[in-house]
């Protein structure tokens, strides 16, 4: 066996009970072991696919409400800490054996371009690398988040740094058609994570501090899966098939893997099948082209819960229930029954979402509550490219891919059913899935629900209203975004004038005018918008619930540009 070193992690992924994950890729196959302070162990043997090699090791025994650090061995080889790296120990913080009463920080932001891009676009500084540095000085564990919630968009296949477009330049079998600035294969789609994760602060941040993970449009292109014609053009193209299935395995391998559980990583048929083989690529290019042929079957219940992978997942942490919900791969695209889950997710989400905890937290990449004036416009093009009249249809069509108009107002169905729920959820009325009203007893209100998301590339907290609805819980969207990127200046003053009264009533006139109904749920914004790179910190304290966004400075530093305070203790 040739020797094996440490090529990105390692990243600790998921601390459940007194087990943690810890996923690393290596150059060569390898047993990796991961060995704690405090006697807790773990180790597994790498699987391989199309030449890379990878392991997610459970650590188990830690003690509970304790801190503890450790380190990554290579065949026996101490591979992690790197010596004089200069940053502090990585540790593995665990929570108290009944943990309903401690507090729960969730730190989270969308949109994270690798630093590469800093001189060749000019970004402002990167707002986890700030976060990063903040830690690094003032090592206290107690400052550590639960968990970093990345909404999407962790890697960019269609916008590529110098470095890795040099690559692609230098490769001389690559599909034809193929986009020269753009990966294709899942060889070039691990230069992406090489490149954004082995910066000094990210690989120290995410070695840390546990994470889990979605997708968004930019790990396989932009606005993937915006309608059926859409995926239909996209298809007809010679490089597509390569380029959708290398999205999908590398997601699994990269991102998705970590957001499961212990138990959960050992029911996962997928990981079964890579560790049983020698060589897993099979594996992995039978299950992207497979997982992207069956999002086809997405309106139909019984047949896509019987083949369908799922990348929705969900979590507690003490009195926090948080879901992760796939707003991409498996959207619903028949004209008139657009659905941004298919029926079979959306039942899983129910009963997820029903339950006695304090607060619930939804993750989305695409925020449901946009500034008003862009949700009417967005619902207007839906009707319209619906239209029986084939012209109107083509144009609005034209339209929705040239504006990016795809977010959940797009998608009205899913947007009424979500906020229908939060109603219910938030008056104490919901029973749970399937069960009639009244018929049983009834979930309590939680102290307040939160919905996550990123994509937009700037911050804003808006507060949902339910007009003639009893609803105790205070619902809120928290969008934080982008990490590292930016938005068009020139996109600055049209997303400001979405939350302003007069574009409002006339692109509210003008949905009503293709016969779109005004919106069950009301919104206004408490906070924003900021068109900064930043992140955001949402703290449960008891039935309290609080979000702090921070922006970068022009040194790098991270400031406050927004507090608001979404629940108070009852």
């Amino acid at each position: 066996m040739p020797d094996s070193r440490l090529l990105i992690g390692p990243l600790l992924r998921r601390v459940v009970g007194t087990r943690a994950t810890v996923w690393v890729e290596t150059s060569a196959p390898a047993v990796v072991t991961v060995r704690t302070a405090g006697g807790a162990i773990g180790t597994a043997r790498t699987f391989s696919a199309y030449d890379h090699h990878y392991a997610i090791v459970v650590v188990a025994g830690l003690t509970p409400d304790s801190v503890t650090t450790y380190e990554v061995l290579i065949d026996d080889e101490v591979a992690w800490p790197m010596p004089e790296s200069g940053f502090p120990p990585s540790v593995i913080r665990t929570r108290a054996a009944d943990d309903r009463d401690q507090p729960v920080t969730l730190l989270f932001g969308s949109c994270r371009e690798t630093t590469q891009h800093a001189t060749a676009r000019k970004l402002p500084p990167d707002a986890l690398d700030a976060y990063a540095r903040r830690l690094v000085a003032g090592p206290d564990p107690a400052a550590l988040p639960d968990l970093l919630v990345l909404l999407g968009d962790q890697v960019y296949a269609d916008v590529t740094s110098p470095t890795v477009r040099k690559l692609l330049k230098r490769r001389r079998r690559r599909p034809a058609g193929a986009p020269a600035t753009q990966v294709v294969s899942f060889d070039e789609y691990t230069k992406l994570y090489l490149e954004s994760w082995r910066d000094p602060e990210i690989r120290w941040l995410l070695s840390t501090v546990p994470s889990v993970m979605i997708f968004d449009d930019h790990e396989v292109i932009d606005d993937w899966n915006t309608s059926a014609s859409w995926r239909a053009d996209l298809r007809g193209q010679p490089w597509w098939a390569e380029r959708i299935r290398s999205g999908l395995a590398s997601y699994w391998v990269y991102q998705h893997l970590g957001n499961l559980s212990p138990d959960e990583i050992a029911a996962d048929p997928v990981y079964a099948k890579v560790t049983a083989a020698e060589d897993a690529t099979g594996v992995l290019h039978e299950f992207g082209e497979r997982v992207d042929q069956e999002a086809d079957l997405a309106h139909d219940t019984e047949r896509w819960r019987a083949v369908q992978y799922q990348w929705s997942y969900a979590l507690d942490l003490g009195r926090t229930r948080l879901v992760m919900l796939d707003n991409r791969s498996s959207r619903v695209l028949l004209s008139g029954n657009r659905a941004m889950l298919p029926p079979g997710e959306w039942s899983w989400f129910l009963d997820r979402a029903h339950g006695v905890y304090d607060h619930l937290v939804v993750g989305a990449s695409l925020p449901w509550l946009l500034p008003p004036a862009i949700h009417h416009v967005e619902a207007w093009n839906e009707r319209l490219a619906d239209s029986r009249r084939p012209w109107l249809a083509q144009v609005s069509e034209r339209l929705r891919r040239a504006l990016d108009l795809e977010h959940w107002a797009s998608f009205g169905r899913s947007f009424d059913a979500l906020g229908e729920l939060f109603a219910r959820l938030g008056s104490g009325t919901a029973a749970g899935p399937g069960v009639r009203v009244g018929a049983g007893p009834a979930y309590p209100a939680p102290a307040s629900i939160s919905v996550l998301s990123g994509d937009v590339h700037h911050s804003y907290v808006a507060r949902a209203r339910f007009p003639d609805r009893a609803v105790r819980t205070p619902v809120h969207q928290l969008t934080c975004s982008p990490i590292h990127n930016q938005v068009p200046a020139a996109m600055r003053p049209l997303m400001r004038l979405g939350w302003n009264p007069g574009p409002v009533a006339a692109t509210r006139a003008l949905a009503r005018s293709a016969g779109v109904r005004r919106p069950s749920v009301r919104w206004q914004k408490l906070a924003g918008p900021y068109f900064g790179n930043a992140v955001a910190t949402l703290t449960h304290r008891g039935r309290s619930a609080e979000v702090v966004i921070e922006g970068t400075t022009s040194d790098g530093h991270l400031r406050e540009v927004a507090r608001q305070l979404l629940s108070v203790q009852a």
